[in-house]
């Protein structure tokens, strides 16, 4: 049995952990939504995997309403949970520069010494993208144009981007809205704007403000 109002999952993406989506947390908790972080090892399993523990801490609570937000590598965990499993409740879903195309740096770091222990079990998951989504939720995506991360170290992202992700990377058909704004891949979780616009999206299906 579903119970009753609405809270927020928080998915983090590679090489982080559930620590770094606190500050994150702490703003969205502002509205008065219960916030819930997910910690997963990144480098340690599959995106089926990752899945699968998501759906499992997602069922430790009951709710009327579940929203979600994933950064990055966290935005694939997620979709992939709602493609395999039917029983999650409904709500709405951000992602933040989450490569839904595939990452063109993750394959060119995929060929530097030590591409195993850098992306581990889901350096395939980060290559190609992970594009399926059947429907039933609206979805948004917040991508950042600010160029500043491993694309640096690996030779480009293959056009504008976050520094890690192109934005190229970042849309789908599938999407409800894209909004860019000036973060970097990782900034974008330390940021206040991006924090609001993801409420904002969470609480009405858009991140366009009411007297805009």
């Amino acid at each position: 049995m579903s119970g009753q109002g609405s809270e927020i999952v928080l998915v983090h993406g590679l090489w982080f952990g559930a620590w770094s989506l606190a500050p994150l947390a702490r703003r969205l908790e502002r509205s008065g939504l219960p916030v819930r972080r997910f910690s997963y090892r990144s480098t340690r399993g599959s995106l089926d995997e990752h899945a699968a523990r998501l759906h499992r801490f997602v069922k430790r609570s009951s709710c009327g309403q579940r929203h979600f937000i994933g950064h990055s590598l966290g935005g694939l965990v997620i979709l992939r949970m709602l493609m395999a499993f039917d029983d999650i409740e409904p709500g709405r879903v951000v992602f933040l520069g989450s490569p839904l195309k595939g990452s063109r740096v993750a394959k060119k770091a995929g060929k530097l010494p030590g591409a195993t222990a850098l992306l581990g079990g889901v350096r395939e998951t980060l290559e190609s993208g992970y594009t399926a989504f059947s429907g039933g939720r609206e979805a948004g995506m917040i991508a950042g144009d600010r160029p500043i991360g491993l694309g640096w170290l690996v030779g480009g992202m293959g056009g504008p981007g976050d520094g890690t992700v192109a934005l190229e990377e970042t849309r789908a058909n599938w999407l409800d809205e894209h909004r860019v704004l000036p973060v970097t891949h990782t900034g974008m979780i330390y940021s206040p704007r991006v924090a609001s616009l993801a409420l904002r999206f969470l609480q009405t299906g858009t991140f366009e403000s009411s007297g805009s």
